[in-house]
């Protein structure tokens, strides 16, 4: 593998004394910024930054709009959201802050580019006290699952600068939803995660491994496959419960091996000629993040490096491998990257030079193209992504830096 700097070698030429960028990440960047961060609507409501909780936001047409209360959980692969866990740690009277940006699988490129402006906005209203997190709908990491008893992913979106997808459905139309568990998500109240996707309705959308279900509007079936598991079942059945809570509408569970399942096939367009349902040949988005979890042995070996213009150009070099890594190896004046193999993390140090900080989120996307580009990695690109900085990191980047 050539090293890790020649797959970012363009970052080499980067002049830290180019007058386009000479202002970013020092004071009057900061004051600008605050100054329209303290004018947006979304963030001066009285409670962002003076109370802990959960707050939803989505990108429409370039504003930061509140999601429903009722729907927090609920996202659109058109759409981007952003997403803010406020929290205290112990006694500490100071409120600890995640912020996501959450890009679903379809959304436009005007949508994630707000979502990713408006988090950093949304960070210098908090006075840069919050972690930031790159959140992609193919493979959300532990951190972003955990925040959900539930995640549903529906298909559409919201109009936006250059796509149009409809978020809302005729009752009529057949609605088909897969529902598993979260391979690595756990409430904070130890409870298992649900991920519910709402796929194509067709009979080929169903495998033995996952339960589904079908929702014709003034019925709901519910498909067990051969091999789901009994949690699956469970989660499917609290799904089917939210569905019909406050509309009365006639259920009909129906295990793979019953003799009146073709029943289910048959409404998703399928007839006596249809072949045996067996495994999915397209995985549910977790899936790879799940086989990666189980499996050490695939991860991508841990390294740490270093981002530096101590030189006069922004360098990028590996500082040490695998359990070598300490915390001493972390330096104030510069900024670190963290790779686990699931996780890439940006370590702001506070005397770091405002080129460096200002270059966390090109610095992590290009390292996961040089991944790819060096075929290490085929998916490299879906590894969560986040930053921290100095004095304020999450525990979780301790436990990932110092894991042995």
């Amino acid at each position: 593998m050539t090293t890790p700097h020649e797959g970012l070698t363009h970052l080499k030429t980067y002049d830290v004394k180019d007058s386009n960028v000479e202002l970013i990440g020092s004071d009057l960047d900061h004051k600008v910024k605050y100054k329209s961060a303290s004018t947006e609507p979304a963030w001066n409501n009285g409670t962002i930054g003076k109370v802990d909780g959960l707050f939803v936001w989505r990108i429409e047409d370039f504003q930061v709009v509140p999601w429903p209360r009722q729907r927090v959980g609920d996202f659109y692969e058109g759409d981007s959201y952003i997403v803010l866990r406020s929290y205290k740690v112990g006694q500490q009277e100071e409120l600890s802050h995640d912020i996501f940006f959450w890009l679903g699988s379809k959304t436009s490129q005007d949508e994630a580019g707000t979502a990713a402006y408006k988090t950093v906005e949304l960070d210098e209203f908090l006075k840069g006290a919050a972690t930031q997190h790159r959140e992609l709908q193919a493979q959300p990491s532990s951190d972003f699952l955990r925040l959900f008893p539930r995640i549903t992913i529906l298909s559409g979106g919201v109009r936006s600068g250059f796509t149009h997808v409809e978020a809302k459905k005729p009752e009529s139309v057949l609605r088909l939803f897969r529902v598993v568990k979260a391979p690595q998500g756990q409430t904070p109240s130890g409870r298992t995660a649900t991920m519910v996707y709402e796929v194509e309705p067709t009979w080929k959308s169903l495998d033995e491994d996952d339960v589904f279900i079908i929702d014709q509007g003034e019925k709901i079936w519910v498909w067990q496959g051969r091999k789901c598991s009994p949690i699956e079942k469970a989660k499917a059945a609290e799904v089917v419960h939210d569905m019909t809570l406050e509309k009365k509408i006639d259920t009909e569970v129906l295990a793979q091996t019953d003799s009146r399942s073709h029943l289910i096939i048959e409404q998703l367009g399928g007839d006596v000629n249809t072949p045996p349902i067996t495994t999915s040949q397209t995985p549910h988005p977790t899936s790879a993040t799940s086989a990666l979890a189980s499996d050490s042995a695939l991860r991508r070996p841990r390294r740490l490096y270093r981002l530096s213009d101590a030189s006069g150009q922004l360098l990028f070099d590996l500082v040490r491998n695998g359990n070598e890594i300490q915390r001493s190896d972390l330096d104030g004046n510069d900024v670190f990257l963290l790779d686990t193999g699931l996780h890439i993390w940006v370590w702001q140090g506070s005397q770091a030079s405002k080129a460096e900080k200002s270059m966390w989120i090109k610095v992590g996307q290009a390292y996961v193209r040089s991944l790819e580009d060096q075929q290490v990695e085929a998916q490299a690109h879906l590894t969560p992504l986040a930053t921290v900085k100095q004095g304020k990191e999450p525990a979780a980047f301790w436990k990932d830096l110092e894991a042995k």
